[in-house]
């Protein structure tokens, strides 16, 4: 569950403070709309850590204890005040929250027009370590698989799992920039859903990243099948094979998940 879902069922029983990022000038530690929450036994997501935060929680905690937010922003000079070496200045807006704010956390907070559009084909073990990850991303995650069964109960917020049979019959309702992964319990699949991939390329170029799970000579076995399918190399050189980033070692299924995700936020703006 995401910290804005945790927010809202807090703010049930407690009041909060909510610390914004307003505006940075220069360096600092989190991006504008970054933001925590402070109830008076908990605190939720972070500014970026360090002094900054450990000052704006202080001032969090002061706010809960009078009820009432006097100076709604304050300024906060990193170097010379705070002896963070960002050396810029953010300016936080502070603001009490209750049980009347709960309905508009969602469109303030989740932050869904910065979300990654990403679409995993296949549920296997690598699939469920990327989706654990990703549950707790700033991602929008489409999960296909043709075996409906492989799905659990309960999903993060931003996963939506969708059965597809066939499992390459997805790929032409992607949301236009998906990063796609393809890991599917059938090498015959996989090659479908790459074709249907290079498809779409052909047709819209609208897939920046098309990763298939596996080694140089599985990779080596589909660029022969799919130039006898009349894709050319051209068209062969958009696929990433194997996935993820280089250097990273071991095989397990955490492993794996950890160098893919990176490889996908290397190239997210």
């Amino acid at each position: 569950m995401r910290d804005w879902q945790l927010l809202q069922r807090a703010l049930a029983r407690e009041p909060a403070v909510l610390v914004t990022v307003e505006r940075v000038e220069g360096s600092g530690p989190r991006e504008v709309g970054a933001w925590m929450a402070l109830t008076p036994d908990r605190l939720f997501a972070t500014i970026g850590g360090g002094q900054l935060e450990f000052e704006a929680i202080a001032q969090a905690r002061a706010l809960l204890a009078v009820g009432a937010v006097a100076e709604p922003l304050r300024r906060y000079a990193l170097g010379p005040s705070l002896g963070q070496c960002c050396g810029g200045v953010v300016h936080l807006r502070y603001e009490l929250l209750g049980a009347a704010d709960i309905g508009g956390l969602r469109a303030r907070l989740a932050q869904e027009e910065n979300l990654m559009p990403v679409a995993l084909f296949g549920g296997g073990h690598v699939g469920r370590a990327i989706i654990a990850l990703l549950g707790r991303l700033p991602a929008r995650v489409l999960w296909v698989d043709s075996r409906d069964e492989i799905f659990p109960a309960e999903l993060p917020d931003n996963i939506v799992a969708e059965h597809s049979e066939p499992v390459q019959a997805a790929v032409g309702d992607l949301a236009p920039g998906s990063r796609v992964l393809i890991m599917s319990f059938s090498h015959a699949e996989d090659l479908d859903v790459v074709a249907a991939c290079l498809q779409r390329q052909r047709e819209r170029a609208d897939l920046p990243y098309v990763g298939l799970i596996g080694s140089k000579s599985k990779w080596a076995s589909f660029r022969q099948r799919l130039l006898a399918r009349g894709f050319s190399e051209a068209e062969l050189a958009r696929v990433t094979c194997p996935i993820g980033v280089p250097g990273i070692s071991g095989k397990q299924p955490e492993v794996i998940a950890v160098a893919v995700v990176a490889q996908l936020l290397q190239g997210w703006r």
